[in-house]
């Protein structure tokens, strides 16, 4: 089975982004595949490459990074949420005129049709909101 998830909540602010992860990891060792990965609202936070939270909390940004790395699994931002929230890219940084990004592969900005294209392709779509 295919699965899609959507990451609403912030990683350190609610419990929604560590049960997405736990889930996406329990989802591949049952034998199913995890595809994509949709943040949205405050869920973008997970993609921030300048948060340093204390060693003994979960590592959410890199446990997502280890997961695309080892399982393909896309890691799609929303654009739009991302911005509100000075999250941005390489090429969104030069497009803006910002002298810094906070966002980097395997994280990719995109539009929220590909949370609908999700949905269409994927035979579940789980989402983790505060």
């Amino acid at each position: 089975m295919r699965y899609a998830v959507v990451v609403q909540g912030g990683p350190y602010s609610h419990q929604a982004a560590h049960s997405a992860l736990r889930f996406a990891r329990a989802v591949i060792a049952a034998g199913h595949r995890l595809q994509t990965v949709f943040f949205y609202h405050d869920g973008v936070y997970n993609a921030s490459r300048l948060a340093a939270p204390p060693q003994d909390e979960p590592q959410l940004r890199e446990g997502w990074q280890a997961l695309a790395s080892e399982h393909g699994c896309e890691l799609l931002v929303c654009i739009a949420a991302a911005l509100r929230r000075g999250l941005i890219d390489e090429g969104e940084a030069a497009r803006h005129g910002k002298p810094a990004h906070s966002l980097e592969a395997p994280f990719v900005l995109t539009g929220l049709g590909q949370l609908v294209q999700a949905a269409v392709d994927h035979d579940r779509l789980v989402t983790f909101s505060p």
